[in-house]
């Protein structure tokens, strides 16, 4: 056995059967590795960034790690945005960087880089291969570091002699700590303060946020002056009809702060407190009022979920029903194609169990209202505010749904040009994803933030670098050239007809709504 051939087979046996893919010179002998071994799926991506996203997206959903195969230090630099926002999203991944042989490097050759420069910013656990023997042990702690409660970014280095050299030993999978069990004092303590009666906000994240947290986090709700939130952009949510709901906070920091106001208290549960997304001038970066008190019933580490169902049982609502939303469907399909509209179809013809991939911007608005009383649904989103997510983050999560969830991915047009190769393995892997394409031909955030920040509404050089009309782009055209089967709508009846049809057929499709 040699090296690579160690690696693929821990991989498989530490339960890991899913590799995103770009690779170079230096890992060839990965590639013919995971050709021979067997029980590794193997899954090319154009772009390095869409193979991070899409292990993201993958990890969200199934739940435990894929494995990345990247090329060197450039292609590892070319997945970095995406390995951000999986890092914001506590992700399991577990990355395999080649290098070049170790007694090349002597040589400064034209592609040697810093790797572990490159990879320390977005990894919680990095090491570099020396031996064939020992780089299967190295493998199997890369994912036992991955999958560490909440999950993480592990990143192996990979030289390319010792991929390539005889000597190789598969290693057993290692165990995976848990989530810590929270201790009753931190319970009491939010017990406390929501039997005063004070006004108490909770921000959920993580498992909290699956069907089982938000039930105990509904019956917590009920003992009290309670007020149920999710941070903006929350890395995976269940939502719709039968499901306690929460509030999003809001994302712009005037809006943040007056929502965050009138809390006594502010209960954590897997997250932070929260902060503006940028500096303002004379505005506040921090989220609460000076006045409210911080408690932590749960840090990301600890089960979230466990903490709520006892907290419910010391607050005796263990037995009570919450409140959860009702299936209220809205039929107006109305004259103007917009956010609005294109939300209303959304949830008029979602299919129960779907997952919802949402990097929308400025026009993902309307969605999240309809969809808050739609059929049961699964969220993901935008964790790092690094665009160029949704695409590959759809296409992962595709490939964890295994065809049996259909997969809606919301996309405004600036971000998606930055990953738009991940159309072309949707339709290699014939992946269920349905891709809605907001089409306002501008970096739309940008034209609000440019008068947010003070810096005035610019003139036609300040205007020309948020504007994608000159030349238009036509997604009807890309996609085609990718394999994607795709048609633009101008009107709200052109749109409901087309989301229809896409959500009877399976594969991957793309609807241009031109705004």
């Amino acid at each position: 056995m040699y090296g690579a051939q160690a690696v693929i087979q821990t991989l498989v046996d530490s339960d890991v059967d899913v590799c995103f893919a770009n690779p170079g010179t230096s890992e060839m002998h990965l590639v013919t590795a995971i050709d021979t071994t067997p029980g590794m799926r193997s899954i090319l991506g154009l772009f390095e960034g869409v193979v991070t996203g899409m292990a993201d997206g993958y990890a969200r959903i199934a739940e435990k790690p894929a494995a990345t195969l990247l090329h060197l230090g450039p292609g590892l630099a070319n997945g970095l945005a995406n390995l951000h926002n999986a890092r914001r999203a506590q992700s399991p991944v577990v990355n395999i960087v080649g290098d070049h042989a170790t007694y090349h490097l002597q040589y400064d050759a034209p592609l040697t880089s810093d790797i572990k420069g490159f990879a320390h910013p977005v990894s919680a656990w990095l090491h570099s291969a020396t031996s064939p023997m020992s780089v299967g042990s190295d493998t199997a702690r890369a994912v036992q570091a991955a999958r560490q409660w909440p999950g993480q970014i592990a990143t192996l280095i990979l030289p390319a002699d010792v991929a390539w050299n005889e000597g190789g030993v598969a290693a057993p999978a290692l165990p995976v700590a848990r989530a810590v069990q929270v201790g009753h004092e931190a319970i009491a303590k939010v017990a406390a303060a929501i039997r005063s009666g004070k006004r108490v906000g909770v921000l959920l994240r993580g498992a909290a946020l699956t069907e089982v947290g938000l039930l105990a986090a509904g019956k917590v709700a009920s003992a009290g002056n309670v007020r149920l939130m999710c941070d903006t952009f929350a890395p995976r949510i269940q939502k719709g009809a039968g499901r306690v709901t929460v509030s999003r906070l809001p994302y712009f920091a005037e809006q943040l702060v007056e929502f965050m106001a009138d809390l006594e208290v502010l209960v954590l549960v897997g997250t932070k407190p929260p902060v503006t997304f940028f500096a303002y001038p004379g505005k506040p970066s921090w989220g609460t009022a000076e006045t409210t008190e911080i408690l932590h019933l749960a840090h990301a580490h600890e089960d979230g979920v466990a903490a709520l169902q006892e907290l419910a049982d010391d607050l005796h609502a263990a037995s009570h029903q919450p409140a959860v939303a009702q299936f209220v469907i809205d039929a107006t399909i109305g004259d103007k194609l917009d956010g609005f509209s294109i939300g209303r179809s959304i949830a008029r013809h979602l299919p129960e169990n779907a997952i919802i991939a949402d990097e929308g911007g400025t026009s993902g608005g309307g969605a999240q209202v309809a969809l808050a009383t739609s059929v049961p649904h699964d969220q993901i989103s935008l964790t790092g505010g690094s665009i160029g997510q949704g695409l590959p983050m759809a296409t992962g999560a595709a490939v964890a749904a295994n065809g049996q969830r259909k997969v809606v991915c919301l996309h405004g047009d600036g971000g998606a040009m930055y990953t738009l190769q991940a159309l072309w393995t949707q339709a290699r892997e014939k992946l269920d994803v349905t891709t809605v394409i907001f089409a306002n031909r501008s970096y739309a955030i940008l034209q609000i933030e440019l008068h947010r920040t003070g810096a005035g509404t610019g003139g036609e050089k300040a205007q020309a670098m948020l504007d994608l009309s000159n030349p238009e782009l036509n997604w009807v055209q890309i996609a085609n050239g990718l394999g994607v089967e795709a048609v633009r709508v101008e009107t709200a009846e052109a749109f409901d007809a087309a989301f229809a049809a896409a959500m009877k057929q399976t594969g991957p499709r793309l609807i241009e709504a031109y705004l």
